[in-house]
């Protein structure tokens, strides 16, 4: 399916490893310019390598900590013509409300909520002049299903989903949509090393970690590459009519509650 996106410039946040560089290279595939932006210079470039290895696209990088307000104020001064910006900087660390500290949690959502807020201030503004764009975020499932044990994640994933219906509602009056994905647990590098753990833990084998993933949907966790191909079509045109609204991604582990 051509998605009709050859041409058009995306920014992808968080974007050297896991679903950003996913989303980045589905954007490639369908002939998307990129501009990825993470932390790390030396995965960048790697991620832009293996991009240009396999797509006909421009591909820049910038090395951005986005917690910063003056990384992303140069970011939107560069990049006045974006078409598509994907927010998918950060990882809210997990813990109870003690276990937590302040510091920790601040440093988190400055970077993932205030970091998807800013940019999407910037950019928004920067849209609206020419009043074309779409805003993806790559939330978290957890924002919808609260989770004590993930207490900043989970309330700094429901601020973002508040965030993103209520721009994406009225994005539309500015000729732009603002869209979010709620991924639940996907295989990135991130979730094989607390998998591992577990599997050392538990069944005393770190290489068994693919056994602790049973009673998940399907017997597995999502892959990268489900969450981009989604990411990719909300950014289309052929989603002309989808603003404010947010997908889950997770097998249906949301609809999964029970009474007792």
């Amino acid at each position: 399916m051509d998605l009709g996106l050859r041409g058009r410039r995306a920014l992808v946040t968080g974007a050297s490893k896991g679903i950003g560089l996913a989303c980045a290279e589905a954007l490639a595939a369908e002939g998307c310019n990129l501009v990825l932006v993470s932390r790390s210079l030396t995965d960048l470039q790697a991620a832009q390598a293996r991009i240009r290895a396999a797509h006909t696209v421009d591909v820049e990088v910038r090395a951005h900590d986005l917690a910063e307000g003056r990384s992303v104020e140069a970011l939107a001064a560069e990049f006045t013509t974006l078409d598509i910006l994907v927010n998918n900087a950060g990882a809210i660390p997990g813990g109870t409300l003690d276990q937590v500290e302040e510091a920790r949690w601040r440093a988190a959502w400055d970077l993932k909520v205030f970091g998807y807020i800013a940019m999407s201030r910037h950019f928004y503004a920067l849209m609206r002049k020419r009043r074309r764009g779409v805003i993806v975020n790559i939330i978290g499932a957890a924002g919808e299903s609260p989770d004590a044990a993930y207490i900043a994640g989970s309330t700094g994933n429901a601020a973002l989903m508040a965030f993103t219906r209520a721009l994406g509602g009225a994005a539309p009056d500015d000729g732009l949509r603002v869209v979010g994905i709620n991924p639940g647990p996907v295989l990135t590098e991130r979730l094989e090393g607390l998998l591992r753990r577990r599997a050392e833990e538990t069944l005393g084998d770190a290489e068994r970690w693919r056994e602790t993933m049973a009673a998940m949907p399907f017997g597995r966790a999502g892959r990268v590459e489900e969450v981009a191909a989604l990411a990719t079509f909300l950014a289309s045109d052929l989603s002309g009519y989808i603003s404010g609204t947010i997908v889950t991604v997770d097998g249906g582990m949301a609809s999964r509650r029970k009474a007792f």
